[in-house]
């Protein structure tokens, strides 16, 4: 962490050794045996594990570095009251919830910046990413939960799942710094009411709810609720960021990554083109934006190694426009299937007037309704937050449901972008198979859905958006059953585009996980001593 704050400290929109001269210093290098394409969960395993094999290696970001206060001293604004930091060149901000009481209370006006949360918009589906040295862990809800053993077998009938439960995800919950509220603390706090009203209602239903672990410091959370530390997790801080409390990929894998002292991060490049060079080393463009947007350098990369972590939607359209430019005419023709959304849905109940769920909320779950082991009807339910500092008697969740619907990424030559085949039928498989799991617990405690929280008039499924954004390039499909690229050597995929289109839970412990085993073999077989 040292070398990010020392690196904001100096100005630097690169960020090198550690310190503020060796950053400086690290700003001409611009190439590198590895390059890492990405700063999200699993190109933050890459640069730590490429750093500390002693391989010179580069991390290129689009995002910016997210250490400077703005004028109001602090580094990220709250959701209660975003302003240019909050979202990626907007003019307007695009929370999930819409609207309250139907009125437009919760979007606001802002100057166009490279903020910290995109929403990425597609045909009848959008996708929530952040941006930033960090990725997505600088914008989510910190939910580090492992997936059901046997789900995960069924999803990756190649991978030694005893191997991944005895070893990398072990592995990747202790670097991430993963713990667990405190339930005597949770069961007396105020801030957590609103989990405790979810909780009735389901057991109402007859339905378990289960704890969720999280990367957020729970004793800093104490300690805020004490009045002793600052707010963050407590003074509606979540999807624009976290100022506090949270362990996020800038002060885990990325801070120690640094500390090798063999990572150089730039940030505000976006990587646009990869090819392949007579001599079999690895070509990147990348364009340098300011913090208008406006593109100040157009910049070529070379390497060896090269490992793409841009996450589902960042990587796959790399790979797929790379595929259909024919710059990388061999890849496999799975690049671009098996995308999914986890079965993500939004939704709200009404609770009775008695059962409150608090003007004090945190912003970080941590119980959900686990009705997964249901054949008929697996979903598994965050018990969400509404931290708008009063009583609404709102319940909201986000519901992971077994959809096993997938769509595909196709090459779009007009906008040398892709287009993503998903449906509005598809996005209501997830909403049925909610739909049947909230009517049992509406009917058992006689209670309707909020239909005035996503915009649209009696619109009470949010399913035109999703969090969890999977495939793209799967594993034992795209690519090997190690990551590596399918037609091309060195050439590693290492994010969440692996995954088939579902997990059943939150999916970055997952994705975690999985680049630490892609990096252990990929370093014992792959690497020149």
């Amino acid at each position: 962490m040292a070398a990010l704050q020392a690196a904001a400290a100096a100005g630097l929109t690169r960020i090198g050794l550690q310190s503020a001269q060796a950053a400086e210093e690290s700003a001409a290098v611009d190439n590198a045996p590895a390059i890492v394409v990405g700063s999200g969960y699993g190109g933050a395993v890459a640069a730590l594990r490429l750093g500390q094999a002693g391989i010179r290696t580069l991390v290129l970001e689009m995002g910016r570095l997210w250490n400077t206060p703005g004028t109001d001293g602090k580094v990220f604004c709250s959701t209660a009251a975003p302003d240019q930091r909050s979202m990626w060149f907007r003019t307007r901000t695009e929370a999930p919830l819409a609207t309250f009481l139907w009125l437009d209370l919760v979007n606001r006006d802002i100057s166009a910046y490279p903020g910290v949360l995109d929403r990425v918009h597609f045909d009848h589906m959008s996708v929530y990413v952040g941006r930033g040295v960090g990725g997505g862990s600088l914008v989510n809800g910190g939910m580090a939960v492992t997936p059901l053993r046997s789900y995960f077998s069924e999803q990756f009938p190649t991978v030694d799942a005893g191997e991944m439960y005895h070893t990398y995800f072990p592995r990747a919950r202790s670097e991430l710094g993963v713990n667990s509220v405190d339930p005597t603390w949770f069961e007396s706090t105020e801030w957590y009411r609103f989990t405790r009203t979810s909780r009735k209602a389901a057991a109402n239903a007859g339905l378990k709810t289960t704890f969720v672990p999280n990367v957020y410091d729970f004793g800093y959370m104490e300690r805020e609720a004490a009045g002793t530390a600052t707010r963050s997790a407590l003074g509606q801080e979540v999807i624009y960021g976290n100022n506090h409390g949270k362990r996020s990929l800038d002060t885990t894998y990325l801070a120690s990554a640094l500390g090798t002292g063999n990572v150089t991060i730039n940030t505000l490049e976006r990587v646009k083109a990869i090819s392949r060079a007579g001599d079999g080393s690895w070509v990147l463009t990348a364009d340098r934006i300011d913090n208008s947007g406006a593109v100040v350098e157009t910049k070529q990369y070379n390497c060896t190694y090269l490992f793409l972590g841009g996450g589902s939607v960042g990587t796959t359209e790399l790979l797929v426009r790379a595929r259909d430019t024919g710059a990388l005419s061999a890849l496999d023709s799975s690049v671009g299937a098996g995308w999914g959304t986890n079965g993500n849905t939004m939704l709200g109940r009404a609770n009775h007037i008695w059962d409150t769920t608090g003007a004090n909320q945190s912003t970080m779950p941590v119980m959900g309704i686990d009705d997964w082991a249901n054949a008929d009807n697996p979903v598994f339910a965050e018990i969400a937050p509404l931290p708008i500092g009063f009583e609404t008697w709102v319940s909201l969740y986000l519901a992971i449901t077994r959809n096993r619907e997938r769509a595909t990424f196709t090459y779009d030559a007009a906008s040398d972008g892709v287009k993503l085949g998903w449906s509005a039928a598809q996005s209501a498989v997830s909403v049925a198979m909610a739909k049947k799991l909230f009517d049992r617990i509406n009917s058992a405690n006689a209670t309707i859905y909020r239909y005035d929280l996503f915009g649209s008039a009696g619109k009470v499924f949010a399913d035109d958006f999703c969090y969890h954004p999977l495939g793209g390039c799967v594993l034992g499909k795209a690519t090997d059953d190690y990551g590596r690229v399918k037609g091309y050597s060195k050439l590693y995929v290492t994010d969440g585009s692996l995954v088939p289109g579902s997990i059943g839970v939150n999916p970055f412990v997952t994705i975690t996980a999985l680049a630490e085993r892609t990096m252990a073999r990929v370093l014992v077989d792959d690497t020149a001593p």
